[in-house]
């Protein structure tokens, strides 16, 4: 009887800790494997691989620019070199070509840029290009291997789009930042005092130094060219600015050809904006036209003296290809998408008068 009820008595306990016993036994067996350390060297979510495979790829491309002005002493003769300015910049081509912002080398009288292995070179400048903050050195004695960047399509991107900053901020060589594409579109001032159209806004850190330097896309391909920081401290505010690589594919070839960006010209002098403003004219009036050239050619007129005083308006450009012309910035802009011998519609007053020339636009001369 007594063995009878003890037998009854374990079995209650069985039922009651069964329970308790389902978790405990299935821990003790998966718990070894649960266990089991990540190796962190081998592991990487699909966006870090990303991030550090175009890292990898695009680093030995981008370069560091040094420039120094020379300065005489003022009580000596003792020229001395001054430290001018430093940003970044990236190989074009395995030439020793490099591109970087025209603001990191202006008035500089000696370049130096420094690979990324921390070899140094002198450089030279080939081509400037102020009015979009763009220009192009040439290493004095190049090395082999140099690696040159893919080039992308700014056109294919998009608001939300990753992007990577690759630059020197404040000197720190080879910096990586990365963000996305903030906006597109956008308009911000060169050091010439003309806009640049079409910049990428991103919120990739930006900092004093990355200027010049490249932005990517998440395939490794420049996407545009790190120009300008909006921040009231001087420092990354999370909001920075691209040329974007369609001007770049426009603009370097033209530098390394001819130095300078070609412009087809009218063969005109324009009044300033100040003086169009102040004299309340709409249309941008021509001063003069310069013999030899389309719109002397065509038939447009410039101002004139009448009197001691006073001055007689020629022709009032007042459209080009049906584009208004208020200030000097819209006519720039509407002859930037012309190449030399295309011919420009031109609308002008004269007087009373409306007029309308087909002209075909020559070289700079």
């Amino acid at each position: 009887m007594f063995k009878h009820l003890l037998t009854r008595f374990i079995a209650g306990l069985g039922f009651l800790f069964a329970p308790v016993l389902a978790l405990v036994i299935p821990a003790l067996v998966v718990a070894p494997a649960a266990s089991a350390a990540v190796e962190y060297l081998s592991f990487a979510t699909d966006d870090e691989a990303n991030t550090t495979e175009v890292f990898s790829n695009a680093s030995p491309s981008v370069v560091y620019v040094t420039s120094t002005a020379l300065r005489r002493q003022m009580f000596s003769l003792n020229v001395l070199e001054i430290p001018q300015g430093a940003g970044s910049g990236f190989v074009w081509d395995d030439s020793g070509l490099i591109v970087t912002n025209y603001h990191v080398v202006a008035r500089a009288n000696k370049l130096t840029v420094t690979l990324s292995d921390q070899r140094e070179f002198e450089a030279k400048v080939v081509g400037l290009a102020p009015e979009r903050d763009l220009a192009v050195l040439r290493l004095m004695d190049p090395p082999e291997g140099l690696v040159e960047l893919p080039l992308g399509d700014s056109s294919e991107l998009s608001v939300g789009r990753k992007v990577l900053a690759i630059g020197n901020p404040f000197g720190l060589d080879t910096t990586l930042t990365v963000g996305v594409v903030s906006a597109l579109g956008r308009e911000i001032q060169s050091p010439s005092g003309r806009k640049i159209r079409g910049v990428i806004q991103t919120d990739a850190a930006i900092n004093p130094g990355n200027s010049g330097g490249p932005l990517l896309n998440s395939l490794g391909q420049l996407i545009g060219v790190n120009t300008a920081i909006y921040s009231p401290s001087g420092a990354s505010a999370g909001i920075g600015f691209a040329i974007p690589v369609s001007t770049v594919k426009e603009v370097v070839p033209q530098l390394i050809a001819y130095g300078k960006i070609l412009r087809p010209v009218l063969g005109i002098e324009r009044a300033s904006d100040q003086w169009i403003k102040r004299n309340r004219i709409k249309g941008v009036p021509i001063v003069r036209t310069y013999r030899g050239f389309p719109a002397d050619d065509a038939g447009m007129v410039g101002a004139r003296r009448v009197g001691r005083n006073d001055i007689a308006l020629g022709d009032i450009i007042t459209e080009v290809d049906g584009q208004a012309v208020t200030t000097n910035e819209d006519f720039l802009s509407a002859m930037e998408k012309h190449r030399v011998g295309d011919t420009v519609s031109i609308k002008t007053t004269r007087g009373n008068k409306t007029l309308n020339f087909e002209v075909e636009l020559t070289e700079t001369q």
